[in-house]
């Protein structure tokens, strides 16, 4: 079926990249399949993680099925978009629908796209994994991809304005090796096995990515355990 919708936005989304002149520097798009299923994993840290998470999969001429909240879907913009581009909403009171959606994209070919911490960690560290992830892997008998973003979080994260303008801010992904799915293992030390190369992947971004704050008032999109002021996941679970 024609993508009408999904490759106009991409090429939308990559001329306002450049508008912007930011600098992305993606490693490891080949561990991504060129064709068959796989559930492709990531940390997330910003609102605009699902576009920048696509990007890394082009150059295996591979679109990505994002699972996302399902009020995005009501939005008079976005909404429209997101169902041409054929995502799947996620109804946090019933997520059998959206498993089972997601399960027969896998099983039908397509690349689906998971943030399992649910939620932008404000902290910029890796919160807890959801098990939806590698019970998707297991039950369609595809792999896991993880993949790593740093930078993102500088463009629109929660609790901070947007700064699109052209200041030329790096972005660093880093895609890893796949990781198996057997039914043989439980869904949980799946997870703990992925979350480990997610985190592996997240530290190999923050090595390589080029900047550093340029003075005091810029330590904020920096993990406190790497000299910033983010605060930390304890600090961001006392405020609620």
């Amino acid at each position: 079926m024609a993508e009408l919708v999904y490759r106009p936005v991409i090429g939308a989304a990559r001329t306002f990249f450049k508008a912007l002149d930011l600098k992305i520097d993606t490693q490891g798009s080949e561990h991504i399949p060129k064709t068959g299923g796989a559930v492709l994993v990531s940390n997330h840290i910003s609102y605009l993680d699902f576009i920048f998470s696509g990007l890394a999969a082009l150059p295996q001429k591979r679109l990505v099925r994002f699972m996302a909240k399902e009020s995005v879907f009501r939005h008079k913009v976005s909404g429209p978009l997101m169902r041409g581009m054929k995502h799947i909403p996620v109804d946090r009171e019933q997520g059998e629908d959206a498993y089972a959606h997601a399960l027969e994209s896998l099983r039908s070919g397509e690349i689906v796209g998971v943030f399992p911490e649910a939620t932008i960690s404000e902290s910029f560290t890796l919160k807890s994994f959801k098990s939806g992830a590698a019970r998707l892997a297991q039950g369609a008998g595809v792999p896991l991809i993880p993949m790593a973003l740093w930078g993102t979080q500088r463009l629109w994260t929660k609790g901070r304005p947007r700064s699109f303008k052209r200041n030329h801010i790096p972005v660093t992904i880093r895609v890893g090796e796949p990781v198996e799915a057997p039914t043989d293992q439980y869904a949980g030390a799946i997870t703990r096995r992925l979350r480990e190369r997610v985190q592996e992947l997240l530290e190999a971004a923050q090595r390589a990515y080029p900047v550093r704050p340029k003075d005091a008032s810029d330590t904020w999109w920096v993990p406190a355990h790497l000299g910033g002021t983010a605060p930390t996941p304890a600090e961001v679970r006392e405020r609620g």
